[in-house]
């Protein structure tokens, strides 16, 4: 059962983590001490087969439109894709993503509305970097270096994901671990290094809990992995670096209220030591979060 006293003997369990600094996150220039001021990302999928319907943009109009409401509602930075991560979404290849993406993007940074852009292409990432994005949200391990190298020519920030396979939508199905972070600071130690070594300066990391798992891992059981890895986040503080998780939205447990599920697992996320939020219900995350910030005990 999750109680104070629960936290507290996690967090003696691993002395000095929780505190542990870690680097800033910067976007556009803008330096963020995420333990204080943390960072949220509205999500705008140009994608129908996106999971979050509420997120879908039929148009580039209405992606336009849904990512101004987002940033009017607090969001700090809008990641918009053009392809689902979803194992049985359809393929896009990298013209359809760029001409998508591109004069969403090109018109949102024309505003001073912060854009990441979601994928795993390097043509794609560069296509967007040129038009402005300030962020890449990389769900790639290959091709790794070419968009770490185009991300840190641009000056942009950039999310590094855990991924079984080589990339988001390869179909490699992930086996739960009793305690992931083992493998997560294994995985993620050569990443920052590598990403560190050609040049990038603003980065977070992602234990990619919004990706797919294959057919063998049941949603209640996915859900119970996310609300553990929200957790235990703190213990990735060692590679310092700021920590970037999806919340998740717990069907299975909120069933028809499951908009609530983003909130309530933001709190669990806050106090794992969570820095950067990825979200579609961007209003009461914010409010969770700006009240977290404003209570003390």
């Amino acid at each position: 059962m999750l109680s104070a006293a629960a936290l507290v003997a996690l967090q003696q369990r691993y002395p000095g983590l929780i505190d542990k600094p870690i680097a800033p996150f910067t976007l556009q220039g803008q330096s963020f001490d995420t333990d204080t001021n943390p960072v949220v990302m509205g999500v705008v999928n140009l994608s129908r087969d996106s999971t979050y319907r509420e997120s879908v943009a039929l148009t580039r109009e209405s992606a336009i439109r849904k990512a101004r409401v987002q940033f009017a509602e607090g969001a700090h930075v809008i990641d918009i894709g053009a392809e689902s991560s979803r194992g049985d979404a359809a393929r896009v290849d990298s013209a359809s993503q760029i001409a998508q993406l591109v004069p969403v993007i090109e018109q949102l940074s024309s505003e001073g509305i912060p854009v990441s852009v979601e994928s795993y292409d390097a043509n794609v990432v560069a296509a967007c970097l040129a038009a402005g994005a300030c962020m890449v949200n990389m769900t790639s391990r290959d091709p790794g270096d070419a968009i770490l190298e185009q991300v840190a020519a641009a000056g942009a920030a950039v999310i590094l994901c855990f991924l079984p396979g080589e990339h988001a939508r390869d179909g490699a199905s992930y086996t739960l671990q009793d305690d992931p972070i083992p493998q997560l600071l294994e995985y993620f130690a050569d990443r920052v290094a590598r990403a560190r070594e050609l040049g990038v300066t603003s980065m977070a990391i992602d234990p990619g809990l919004g990706f797919y798992y294959g057919p063998h891992v049941s949603q209640p059981v996915k859900q119970r992995h996310q609300g553990q890895t929200l957790l235990h986040s703190f213990r990735l503080r060692e590679l310092g670096v700021p920590i970037c998780q999806l919340m998740p939205h717990g069907f299975d447990f909120f069933e028809d209220r499951y908009r609530v599920g983003e909130p309530f697992f933001t709190v669990l996320a806050r106090l794992g030591g969570v820095g950067v939020y990825r979200v579609h219900e961007v209003p009461e995350v914010v409010r969770v979060l700006r009240t977290m910030n404003e209570l003390s005990i």
